[in-house]
């Protein structure tokens, strides 16, 4: 549904964000569908996926056991080994799709930056960004991005970390 909204603008904000990071953090129904695709495209000679394929990738899951394309299972406690990741020095590290994991990393305040991706397409059903039961948190507007196919990137931050 969102791919008549992709363009050569949409392309370039993604990779100025996918340059700024040091890894990729998913879940794994993102991982299984990401790693199906992306090695093919480096073979088509896609912009980018030398680069995607190659950048660290870290799976949250308890069924995954042989990972490929580049990728880690964290094991153990999920929260403590994101905490960990996200100590070390270097870039961001990138989440893409993931809806349950970063439910959960919100839950356990690891997550420093949300960038919505809002498509002018209404769709009337799916999966919540949001689940229920999720603690109600206040996150502050840092910036948008608009894109000529009518697209907006809502960025936002923890407010409470704002404030403090």
């Amino acid at each position: 549904m969102t791919g008549p909204f992709w363009n050569d603008d949409h392309g370039k904000f993604q990779n100025g964000q996918f340059s700024q990071s040091r890894a990729l953090l998913l879940g794994r129904v993102t991982y299984d569908g990401m790693s199906q695709a992306w090695p093919q495209m480096e073979s088509k000679g896609e912009e980018g996926a030398a680069e995607m394929n190659s950048i660290p990738k870290y799976v949250a899951s308890t069924t995954l056991k042989d990972p490929q394309w580049n990728a880690t299972v964290i094991e153990g406690d999920v929260s403590e080994e994101v905490a960990r990741l996200k100590a070390e020095d270097g870039k961001d590290i990138l989440i893409y799709g993931s809806g349950d994991l970063v439910n959960y990393l919100i839950e356990h305040d690891l997550i420093d930056e949300l960038k919505l991706f809002l498509h002018p397409v209404i769709v009337g059903k799916g999966k919540r960004l949001f689940s229920d039961g999720i603690d109600t948190t206040t996150w502050q507007l840092a910036g948008t991005h608009t894109f000529s196919s009518g697209a907006i990137v809502l960025d936002y931050r923890p407010a409470a970390r704002q404030e403090a």
